[in-house]
């Protein structure tokens, strides 16, 4: 889902060496995105606004996604020194920092899609998250992310000039390629779908009801959906204009999407950011909301 140096993976049908060019849009995109995340996400692990109006279970999930956010963003200043400079620090590094960065990352997404279900089943069906409990749920959630992240370790590579060395994606043909681009894709819409799915129908919700009547949770709503979806769908969208390179060996399309994959995977950073913000004071809100309706559900979900 996440692939920082996705600009650089390679396409077979290219047969010159790039040279060497700072990424000087993205490292800036994703310094801004470390200065301002880094403490949102600290404030949330150790402030824990509004925690109290929370379930045990909504508890967990916001603290894993402050967590994630931050194992993400703390990781960012050592790809935007790679960004500008060469990768120095060797094979063993490239391919473990490049795990722990797209664990952090399905981590995240993962997390929020849980949030998002979540909801939908309190709200919408008045019932509880399953019966798995807080603690296996994460278990779940962090193997699931550990599992997709494997490519990672497969894949990475140092790809080496005269002058500058890269840690990037590195596959034996363009059919692993477009494949991996494909999957990325494929998983990041799915969750997208469910992220919306599950927000629409716990607005639709709000509004037909006059008790649920809440303009402010209505914005509130709208605007997780409308940023997940400006943030992630411009990346995704890359990939499988990506993956339609390949496949019809369209050289220029690829090498367009290379100087745009940087900026489009920078973005999605942006969304660590946000989460913080969206989540915390969102889930307060819906609470606020839900309170008086779902007080048997939510006396159930208390006890897991």
């Amino acid at each position: 889902m996440e692939q920082l140096n996705s600009t650089m993976v390679e396409f077979n049908t290219s047969s010159s060496s790039p040279e060497y060019q700072p990424d000087v849009v993205p490292a800036v995109l994703l310094s801004i995105c470390f200065l301002l995340g880094v403490p949102g996400n600290i404030a949330v692990v150790l402030l824990r606004p509004n925690f109290q109006h929370l379930s045990s279970l909504s508890q967990s999930f916001m603290l894993n996604l402050a967590f994630s956010d931050l194992l993400c963003l703390l990781m960012l200043p050592l790809w935007i020194y790679t960004l500008l400079d060469s990768w120095t620090f060797g094979l063993e590094a490239c391919k473990l920092m490049a795990y722990l960065l797209y664990c952090s990352i399905y981590g995240s997404h993962l997390t929020v899609t849980m949030l998002a279900v979540q909801r939908y089943l309190l709200v919408v069906r008045l019932k509880k998250f399953l019966h798995l409990g807080g603690k296996r749920l994460l278990v779940l959630l962090w193997l699931v992310a550990a599992l997709l992240s494997i490519p990672a370790l497969v894949f990475q590579e140092l790809s080496t000039d005269e002058n500058w060395s890269e840690c990037v994606r590195i596959y034996s043909s363009d059919a692993q390629s477009g494949a991996s681009l494909l999957t990325e894709s494929v998983v990041g819409f799915i969750l997208l779908s469910v992220l919306a799915f599950a927000y629409i129908q716990v607005r639709r919700k709000v509004n037909q009801s006059a008790f649920f009547n809440n303009p402010q949770t209505n914005r509130l709503v709208t605007s997780i959906i409308v940023t997940s979806f400006v943030l992630w769908v411009p990346y995704l969208t890359v990939n499988v204009l990506g993956v339609i390179a390949i496949s019809v060996e369209n050289k220029s399309l690829w090498e367009f999407l290379e100087q745009t994959w940087g900026i489009a995977v920078a973005v999605t950073f942006v969304n660590s950011c946000l989460n913080p913000v969206l989540y915390a004071f969102a889930s307060y809100k819906m609470r606020q909301t839900t309170t008086t309706n779902n007080e048997t559900a939510e006396d159930e979900e208390l006890q897991e």
